[in-house]
């Protein structure tokens, strides 16, 4: 029930109830990501958009299918996949506020004690 409430009332928790009965109406499936999001467009192709797999967030949607979104090309990765090369690592969304979070050495928010100083630092004086 509570899961429903949210997806009613809310935006960021999934597809709205009208964005769901749009998509019902007017959507035709193209494909789907390795995330589970699901990828549609409109019977003239002029509208192309994502339902998101749980929590919207943009940085979910990979390159590939962040093109066809915003009509870079024509071809949705399902038909005309792009060459990868071999050092590209694989999407992953934007971790800021997560445990998976990027921080960097002697952040307040780094787990590890900071190192002490050993006196090599002098402080700049004006003159």
């Amino acid at each position: 029930m509570i899961e429903f409430l949210k997806r009613y009332l809310t935006w960021w928790n999934g597809a709205t109830v009208g964005t769901r009965m749009f998509t019902r109406k007017n959507g035709t499936e193209v494909g789907r990501d390795a995330a589970g999001n699901i990828y549609y467009r409109n019977e003239d192709a002029s509208r192309r958009w994502v339902i998101y797999n749980g929590e919207v967030e943009a940085s979910k949607v990979n390159a590939d299918w962040h093109g066809w979104l915003h009509f870079t090309w024509d071809e949705p990765p399902t038909a005309s996949p792009l060459p990868h090369k071999p050092w590209e690592k694989p999407h992953t969304p934007n971790m800021t506020g997560t445990a998976g979070a990027y921080h960097p050495p002697g952040s307040i928010t780094t787990p590890a004690l900071r190192p002490r100083v050993t006196g090599d630092y002098e402080a700049w004086q004006p003159e």
